[in-house]
Formats: C-alpha cells, structure tokens, sequence
C-alpha cells in the first residue's frame, strides 16, 4: 500500500481506461518487475479484485511477479504479515485478502496468491514475454542503476509495452524527459501514446 497515489490513481484512471480497451478480450498484461517479497503485486491484485467485483472470475488479471533473487521470491510466495506492517490495509481487505493465523499473524488468502505467477527474472536481460504489456511496476528498483543502464531498461520496458500501456516507477526515481519514450503524465507515472 506504499505511494498511495498511485493506488488511487491506478483505481480511477488506468483500470478503467485498460478495461474499456479489453472489453472483447477481457485480458490485462500486468507486470510487477522488481517485485521483492511480493506486497507489490499482492496489493495489484488486491485492487484489480475490488476494481472488477462480481465481475473478477470473467477477466484474466494475473500478474506476473519477477526479481532477480530466488530466495526473496520463496519468501513472496508463502508470506506472513504481523498486524502492525498490515496498518494501511483497510479493515474489509484484511477480512476479504488475509486468514488469520493461529500465532495471530496473516497470510495472503488463496484468490490473491493465485493471481500472483512469480518468476525469476534479470532486468538486464532482453525482456521476451509472451505478450506485450498494458501496465508495468517498476518502483523504487532503478535507484541502484546507472544512467545508462536506466535509460536502456526504460526504452526495453518501452518496447514490451502496448500502445496505451503505462509505466509506474517509484516517487525517489525519475526519467530524464529527453530521453524518455514514455509520456510524462504525473510523478512517477508514464504512458506509451503511441
């Protein structure tokens, strides 16, 4: 639940905007890359539940979840949350997305896991996933790279997106606007126009 404005914004601008465009199709490419221990694509898929509602089991949402690390990615597969790192979380999400534990502690309920495919992936490799995507999260994993190495992963991050397609990157990042393909739409927020 981190960076709040982009949840809303993902909540009341592009999950629309990507519904309309699938609505024959009812599919949604959703990449979480850098994903770490999970939350991110855990909470992706927290909000695609509520977006979609009754509707959720007629569309294909599932995320695909990569990190360079297999042992983090063990850990995001079969997580566990003590109460207090689950405070940003509404109440009803916490009943609807979590079971309780016998310790006291949370796991992820079985809907949300299984929207969440996991793989392990290097972001300096090309990018040739099956299908173009229409959003990418990539936050807060281009602070360790270069500048060089970043503009090259944002053009390869470009090219594997659909036209319409956005890119979310972390509030403490940010492209240089002549070299990025992106449009610039808010902070930490692009779109591919064309």
């Amino acid at each position: 639940m981190r960076e709040e404005a982009h949840f809303n914004y993902l909540k009341d601008t592009v999950l629309p905007n990507l519904a309309r465009a699938h609505e024959r199709d009812r599919v949604l490419s959703i990449w979480s890359a850098g994903c770490s221990s999970g939350e991110e694509p855990y909470t992706i898929s927290m909000y695609l539940k509520e977006f979609f509602g009754s509707q959720a089991s007629c569309w294909d949402t599932r995320v695909l979840a990569t990190d360079i690390s297999q042992q983090i990615l063990n850990t995001a597969q079969n997580p566990t949350y003590q109460e207090e790192s689950l405070g940003r979380v509404p109440e009803s999400w916490k009943q609807k997305y979590f079971v309780k534990t016998g310790d006291g502690s949370y796991c992820i309920a079985p809907a949300i896991k299984q929207n969440v495919i996991f793989r392990t992936f290097n972001l300096m490799e090309p990018i040739r996933f099956r299908r173009p995507f229409d959003l990418i999260f990539c936050r807060n994993v281009m602070i360790y790279f270069d500048q060089p190495t970043k503009v090259d992963l944002v053009r390869r991050f470009y090219n594997a997106t659909v036209p319409g397609g956005y890119l979310f990157i972390g509030h403490s990042e940010s492209l240089n606007k002549t070299e990025c393909p992106y449009h610039y739409l808010m902070p930490a927020i692009y779109r591919k126009v064309r």
